[in-house]
């Protein structure tokens, strides 16, 4: 009688450990908070979500900033100053205060992601080995690190601010070379975050520094609207390279007129796939981890899938990305102007997903092994038979329903980037974009050797 008694007790301990696992692991996942601003972006309704991101982050308004900044409000956050973006791109001045407030939140959300996990603590690898890879901080890819600093420069130049987009460009160049140590030269490379540091350095008069940029945005892709500013440009600096003498050469136009003034055009448009939640019987779950298992848990696994036994594996995806099709455009007074294809980031997401899809699903197992192991202790304390049995399945089937993918990812960014970049006269000039049906008109007035920058962004 008092074994059966300790037995009970040992089984109501391991029920309330379960119970306060809920508590702390419980979550619906980030996908599902930002499901409702994604579908409101979907259906061209940008106002709608960004109060629902605003509600997700517990502020009155888009000029607050949450209490705490980390862990999900991180990434809210980045959405946010997106969506702010795509609303300051259509308002009627040129630049209004949600690239102001866009800026801050990019800025703030930059402090609290990183490339390489350096902080996990003994709570974080539990809830990863048991439930889901969502407790940890944060890992985001390289190109989102990178994106950061990309659209910020956006807001920068779009203010005329070339000293913020300077010291933007310079953290982007920070940025490159940690993941070019830590990861490899082409993962450090984004083309258009180079463009436009070479276009916040050339404005500021430095012909050496903007042709450094240019030259790396050239590594990256071809880009035909920089072929006359760099052959402007090796005429005052002295930096060259095979890429730049090839992009001067191809230059079709006639010196331009020192007192003309030039116009730069960021078009972002659709949205790159975000994370869904999966589920997928264990025996094919095991042909996409390639190696990222251990020998005895590859074993379990088998042994396992081979019983039937609790088959089934979370784990996240990449869902559609939205737009990748679309073509944007541009005209000048009246006259179309060719755009270049700067960045498809929705491949980039693809390329960096299935980089680590294998670790992943791996790590998804890896947490099916654990709640069988858990179920087999509940079943071992509470003295086995028909009761153990069955509060060991109830274990396993409550650690499944916990289990929950780490879906987060910072899914407002554009799918693709276009650029357009013309001189023009000082004076008056119309520009309309145009992409995914929404089209913005806007007249803006030059003075010589001015500039301007003028962006488009459509997160549907």
């Amino acid at each position: 009688m008092k074994r059966n008694d300790d037995a009970s007790a040992r089984g109501r301990s391991v029920a309330a450990a379960l119970l306060v696992c809920l508590f702390c692991w419980g979550c619906a996942g980030h996908a599902a908070r930002t499901l409702g601003a994604r579908t409101a972006l979907d259906e061209g309704r940008p106002k709608e979500a960004l109060a629902l991101l605003d509600e997700q982050l517990e502020v009155k308004s888009p000029a607050d900033l949450p209490a705490n900044v980390g862990g999900d409000n991180t990434l809210l956050l980045l959405d946010r100053a997106m969506v702010l973006q795509q609303l300051g791109s259509n308002a009627e001045t040129l630049a209004p205060t949600e690239y102001l407030q866009s800026s801050r939140d990019l800025e703030t959300a930059d402090k609290g992601i990183q490339v390489l996990d350096f902080s996990r603590n003994a709570v974080d690898d539990l809830g990863k080995y048991l439930f889901s890879d969502a407790t940890g901080p944060y890992k985001a890819p390289s190109y989102e690190k990178l994106m950061v600093n990309t659209m910020n420069l956006v807001n920068y130049l779009v203010r005329g601010d070339l000293n913020g987009a300077k010291i933007e460009a310079r953290r982007f160049s920070v940025m490159q070379r940690f993941i070019d140590e830590h990861a490899g030269h082409g993962a450090s490379l984004l083309g258009p975050g180079s463009y436009l540091a070479g276009f916040a350095f050339e404005k500021s008069g430095s012909a050496d520094e903007a042709l450094r940029y240019y030259d790396e945005a050239l590594e990256y892709g071809q880009y035909g609207s920089l072929a006359d500013p760099v052959r402007r440009l090796a005429q005052k600096g002295s930096f060259t390279s095979p890429r730049l003498r090839d992009a001067a050469g191809q230059s079709q136009s006639a010196p331009a007129d020192d007192d003309s003034a030039e116009i730069l055009v960021v078009i972002g448009f659709g949205r790159v796939p975000a994370k869904i939640a999966k589920r997928i019987p264990i025996g094919l779950a095991l042909t996409l981890v390639s190696g990222a298992l251990s020998p005895n848990d590859v074993s379990r696994a088998n042994y396992l899938a081979a019983q039937g036994l609790v088959t089934w594996v979370n784990y996240p995806e990449l869902g559609r990305p939205r737009g990748e099709w679309g073509i944007p455009y541009l005209w000048v007074d009246g006259a179309a102007t060719d755009l270049d294809g700067a960045l498809a980031v929705d491949a980039e997401a693809r390329k960096a997903w299935d980089d680590v899809q294998g670790s992943v699903v791996a790590s998804a197992i890896t947490r099916l092994i654990a709640r069988v192991a858990a179920g087999e202790v509940v079943r071992e304390t509470t003295g086995g038979g028909l009761v153990g049995a069955l509060l060991s399945l109830g274990t396993q089937a409550t650690l499944t329903a916990t289990d929950t993918p780490d879906t987060r990812s910072w899914a407002t960014l554009p799918a693709r980037i276009a650029i357009g970049r013309i001189r023009v006269p000082p004076g008056p000039h119309t520009l309309e974009l145009e992409a995914r049906g929404l089209r913005k008109r806007q007249t803006i007035t030059l003075q010589k050797g001015g500039w301007a920058v003028m962006n488009l962004t459509v997160l549907r």
